[in-house]
């Protein structure tokens, strides 16, 4: 094998490596009429108790308003980030703020949590 082929099968096999990485890199939500939705199209929330980077909504808040989970290895980028939960669960946070789905809303494009708990629950914007 000559150093040229050497090289060449090296940068391939490189590059065949990086692409499973390079898949990890999409967005955990996305934009629909002006809200941030989870990829099943459901309506993600923040709650003004949160403070940036920590959840407040924990144990009886968490099973009505679940965490948009994000994996062990996720990490943010941009206005993308994670955090770590009490429960040690990781969760995605946009611009800071943790999100969340809501119980009540059972199909893509409800928003039944606006304004519970006295309005502490908003729907996430970009």
């Amino acid at each position: 094998m000559t150093y040229r082929s050497f090289y060449l099968k090296t940068l391939l096999l490189s590059a065949v490596l990086a692409l499973p990485g390079l898949a990890l890199a999409a967005e955990p939500a996305m934009i629909k009429r002006g809200v941030l939705v989870d990829h099943n199209g459901m309506t993600l929330y923040t709650y003004a108790k949160d403070t940036d980077g920590k959840s407040m909504c924990n144990d009886e808040c968490a099973k009505y308003w679940p965490p948009l989970k994000a994996e062990s290895t996720d990490t943010g980028e941009g206005k993308w980030s994670t955090i770590i939960r009490d429960d040690q669960q990781v969760q995605w946070a946009y611009k800071g703020k943790p999100l969340y789905t809501f119980v009540k809303d059972k199909k893509a494009g409800d928003k039944r949590g606006i304004g519970e708990m006295g309005g502490a629950w908003k729907v996430a914007k970009p």
